[in-house]
């Protein structure tokens, strides 16, 4: 792994858990005597999603979807696309979306309104990272570990073409 290509660390790995005990705690309160669904956001979220259930104090269940407005590239294309839905349905459901960063919120908000015509009890976002000057939609998650500044971050399930995903820090790529 070519290490040169990391600037900095942005968040330790002691912060980011930290904020993921708060995260779980508050999620856990706010789903007292409700069944959740985690949908975890592929690759990025994956990380993210088996930390958070760790700290969850109410039943839960999982699934996945992977979707991609990337590419390869370091900036969103706007177009998304579904490259692996859920496995169950939703209906009736309280769903929590686990996002690893939301950027210009185009990826999310699709994701929300598909998942929405699916009718589910409820639906919220959990994201670790925000960047809200980057916001190209009106959408904010209901729950956020940290708002963080226009860079571009792996690590912690983050990666660059692949890459730097198994970092235990979140850095910023030089």
């Amino acid at each position: 792994m070519p290490e040169k290509r990391l600037e900095k660390i942005l968040l330790g790995r002691t912060e980011i858990e930290q904020k993921i005990v708060e995260l779980g705690s508050q999620i856990s309160k706010d789903y007292e005597g409700k069944e959740l669904l985690l949908i975890c956001v592929l690759k990025g979220a994956v990380i993210f999603l088996a930390d958070l259930m760790r700290h969850l104090t109410v039943p839960a269940e999982i699934d996945f979807m992977a979707v991609s407005s990337y590419g390869a590239s370091t900036e969103s294309s706007g177009v998304v696309r579904i490259l692996k839905d859920l496995d169950c349905s939703i209906e009736n459901k309280h769903c929590l979306i686990v996002e690893d960063i939301i950027d210009s919120g185009l990826t999310l908000k699709y994701l929300e309104e598909n998942l929405l015509s699916r009718h589910p009890a409820s639906i919220k976002i959990v994201a670790l990272l925000d960047k809200p000057e980057r916001r190209k939609v009106a959408i904010q998650p209901d729950y956020c570990g940290f708002k963080i500044p226009d860079e571009f971050v792996v690590g912690y399930g983050l990666d660059f073409s692949e890459q730097y995903r198994g970092l235990p820090d979140l850095c910023v790529l030089a």
